[in-house]
């Protein structure tokens, strides 16, 4: 079992979700898991500032060390903008215990 892991969820319009996944890979995740969903609230307040926010959203976790969370996250932020209203939000999560995570590398062994 891993420990010290972090659990980045990152929810963006839905047009920027492949950006996203991009901008969290080149910036070294090891991979996403990501799903579609749909949002409500914000959109209408943003609305009478003429700003229009889609409903679809897109959500994005990634699974990392602890170490490279803020990397991670700033390339995201740098990619897509979201520390400018109306682009998404991201938080960052810690996880208790962790199974089955593969970062990547040469060492795994079959078992019969």
């Amino acid at each position: 079992m891993n420990e010290g892991m972090e659990l980045i969820t990152v929810v963006v319009q839905r047009k920027d979700g492949q950006r996203t996944i991009d901008a969290a890979l080149k910036s070294g995740a090891p991979g996403v898991t990501s799903y579609f969903g749909r949002g409500t609230g914000v959109r209408q307040k943003l609305s009478v500032f003429g700003m229009f926010i889609e409903a679809e959203k897109q959500i994005i976790l990634i699974a990392t060390t602890k170490e490279n969370v803020d990397k991670i996250l700033d390339g995201i932020v740098k990619e897509i903008g979201l520390d400018k209203p109306g682009k998404g939000f991201a938080y960052v999560q810690t996880i208790g215990r962790v199974v089955g995570y593969y970062e990547g590398g040469d060492d795994v062994k079959e078992h019969p």
